[in-house]
């Protein structure tokens, strides 16, 4: 996820009176820019066949550049990418599930996803328990990837006591990665796509980096649209994903992405989120600290 996450403000956004003109489009969280033309490829080919199924407004662009609190609870959300952890915290009612891709990727096992932690090459740490009193770069405090799981991972090991020395909000998971291979932090929980992107298009950032171990597993992150979105739409998008999932045109975009495909999840499943959570909780480690 190389996009910041402003959750802290997000409102609920007021339901529509009329149907929208123009809706909004954005894959936002695996677009790094070497990854742009691919999620533009996807798109249109997604679009296309949404406008031939007679969904109105669908826009000809991906949108970029939005705060994902605004994207998120917009009324005219056609189709984005979130994140499970706010799925169902600040998103719970507020979006309706689509599907959940799937990728190709170390770390992954068909719809679900772990977290790699990873710390400098030459970090002699060969544990979680020697990262003790070490500094934290945190891609956002409500991640899923970059804190929940990670979370799960330090709570029986800090004792509800701060295990860390330094916790820094970096703003996304490339960010994080920056910070521990520049020597500004020790350690960061990497959504494990973000970090075989990493390892394939930033070889040199990644060189730099080792995996020191895995989260548990939690189900990747979802596509999901307003929760106006009328059901008629819904399968419409239904449709759209699975024609682009086989498309033989698309191989290549897809292979870039690493996208196998997409499940068909439901939100029981990301109650995974919740778990961990109370994991944590319940071992007085509320926060990563």
């Amino acid at each position: 996820m190389n996009a910041p996450l402003p959750f802290a403000d997000l409102t609920l956004a007021p339901r529509p009176e009329a149907r929208f003109e123009a809706r909004l489009a954005a894959l936002p969280m695996y677009d790094l820019p070497e990854l742009t033309e691919a999620n533009d490829e996807l798109w249109a080919a997604i679009g296309r066949r949404l406008r031939n199924d007679g969904v109105a407004g669908v826009p000809a662009r991906l949108s970029r550049g939005m705060p994902l609190g605004a994207l998120w609870t917009d009324p005219s959300l056609l189709l984005t990418q979130a994140c499970g952890h706010p799925l169902k915290t600040v998103l719970s009612g507020r979006v309706k599930l689509l599907a959940t891709p799937r990728y190709r990727a170390i770390g992954c096992e068909g719809p679900f996803h772990r977290s790699a932690v990873v710390v400098r090459a030459a970090d002699r740490a060969q544990t979680l328990a020697d990262l003790a009193g070490r500094r934290l770069a945190l891609n956002d405090e409500t991640s899923g990837t970059g804190m929940n799981l990670l979370r799960a991972l330090i709570a029986p090991l800090a004792g509800g006591r701060p295990f860390f020395s330094q916790v820094e909000a970096t703003g996304s998971h490339l960010a994080s990665a920056e910070a521990v291979a520049g020597g500004g932090a020790d350690l960061a929980s990497l959504d494990c796509v973000t970090w075989a992107h990493l390892q394939r298009l930033r070889p040199g950032l990644t060189a730099r980096l080792r995996a020191l171990t895995w989260s548990a597993q939690s189900p990747g992150l979802p596509l999901i649209t307003s929760r106006d979105t009328d059901s008629a739409t819904l399968l419409a998008i239904g449709r759209a994903l699975s024609d682009v999932s086989r498309d033989p045109r698309l191989t290549a975009a897809r292979r870039e992405l690493l996208l196998e495909g997409f499940s068909d999840l439901t939100e029981t499943h990301y109650v995974t989120a919740l778990y961990w959570q109370r994991f944590a909780v319940d071992l007085n480690y509320p926060d990563l600290r």
